[in-house]
């Protein structure tokens, strides 16, 4: 049986490419909703708090039942959001849901946890997925990762990695959601930034250059994360072709 599990959705009402996305409407809910609706449905979180600065957002996600964190408004990520809201529990291992994916599947947040209770040595785990659109791979849009035999990331970046010098490379790009043990999540805001990262602008490196170990766990699930109106279009597109929700004829 996992160790206890606490699920934490960041969400704050301050958006540069969409401003107030997370009440964003979708099929009659907010986007926050659907994403609370979908993690409440993981098998191994015993515990899910929506974390936020806004009152708005806070009222909003009291409304269909969720509970509510309120955290300083002055958070640089969503990491330093969580943090603060895991302090105030004692849950042993801690999940960064995102809160602006709508069709994130359960099984690929228990799939994350699991991979983390597999790997004592590791303070973090991830996902990944298998790149099959050759697009993508040159994309720094789209971060890949790279993971060694034992399953731990060798290195994160928005370039291609590896070099194909020879032909037959297999890619990996990252998806972000994440895992933690508690104690290195508390303390992962006051880590130094390294070079790498502030080049990359890829946050999770902070855990490498400091030395610390990221476990990652292959998925099948494909993150569709909502940045701007028309990611929200594409989203409400796969509704029926997904069979997430009932599609708009239903």
């Amino acid at each position: 049986m996992p160790k206890q599990v606490l699920g934490v959705i960041p969400a704050r009402l301050a958006s540069t490419r969409f401003p107030a996305k997370a009440l964003a409407p979708l099929h009659g809910k907010p986007i926050l909703q659907h994403v609370w609706e979908r993690a409440s449905q993981a098998k191994y979180l015993q515990h899910i708090v929506i974390a936020t600065d806004d009152d708005t957002i806070a009222t909003v996600a009291k409304k269909f039942g969720a509970q509510v964190r309120m955290t300083s408004p002055h958070h640089p990520s969503g990491t330093d959001r969580v943090a603060e809201a895991a302090s105030a529990y004692s849950h042993a291992l801690v999940v960064n849901i995102q809160g602006d994916e709508p069709l994130i599947d359960p099984g690929a947040i228990d799939a994350a946890v699991l991979a983390l209770l597999e790997d004592d040595e590791a303070l973090m785990g991830t996902l990944a997925k298998r790149i099959e659109d050759f697009s993508e791979i040159t994309n720094p849009n789209v971060v890949k990762v790279v993971m060694g035999r034992d399953g731990r990331a060798l290195y994160f970046s928005r370039s291609p990695i590896p070099y194909d010098r020879g032909g037959g490379a297999q890619y990996f790009k990252h998806i972000g959601l994440y895992v933690y043990r508690r104690e290195f999540l508390l303390e992962y805001p006051m880590l130094p930034v390294g070079p790498l990262e502030q080049v990359e602008k890829l946050e999770q490196l902070r855990a490498l250059e400091n030395g610390y170990k990221i476990k990652v766990a292959e998925t099948e699930y494909e993150s569709w994360g909502v940045d701007t109106p028309e990611d929200l279009v594409r989203v409400e597109q796969l509704f029926g072709t997904r069979g997430v929700w009932p599609s708009t004829s239903s």
